[in-house]
């Protein structure tokens, strides 16, 4: 079950419709340390969340190893300790409307990190039965 921002009520805008991103789109990525949090949830769980109520095509949220921002502090694995703010980077490709329309509501998200965009370009969204893809001028074709 998918739940709002405040972790508490069920979130049903959007269950069972078909996402769509045209094929010029816009790569969203998101950098910040995982202690980060948005009101009490965490602030990668929040994004997530937030990006689905507003018919984001999608979200991925993806933890480092290690790595440092602009305050220079190496943040990584340490023996005999689970973590010590390990970098989060969450990527979400969309239109760039979508994303236009995002980054405000983003912006009040976050207190630091780094947001980046870059065009992006989708060669396959969804299953192939649902969306079989071919790009005869590239030479490329399902697999089968």
């Amino acid at each position: 079950m998918w739940l709002d921002l405040t972790g508490k009520t069920p979130c049903r805008q959007g269950m069972g419709e078909e996402m769509q991103i045209p094929r010029e789109a816009v790569l969203l990525r998101i950098f910040f340390g995982e202690n980060d949090r948005f009101h009490r949830l965490p602030l990668h769980e929040a994004i997530v969340l937030k990006a689905r109520e507003m018919h984001l095509g999608g979200a991925t949220v993806l933890r480092g190893h290690i790595g440092f921002g602009h305050s220079s502090r190496i943040h990584g694995t340490r023996f005999l300790r689970l973590s010590q703010d390990l970098p989060v980077v969450v990527e979400i490709v969309d239109s760039q409307e979508k994303i236009d329309r995002f980054l405000p509501v983003l912006d009040g998200m976050m207190s630091s990190g780094l947001i980046t965009m870059e065009r992006a370009e989708v060669l396959q969204y969804g299953t192939e039965e649902a969306r079989p893809f071919q790009i005869v001028e590239q030479g490329l074709k399902p697999l089968t």
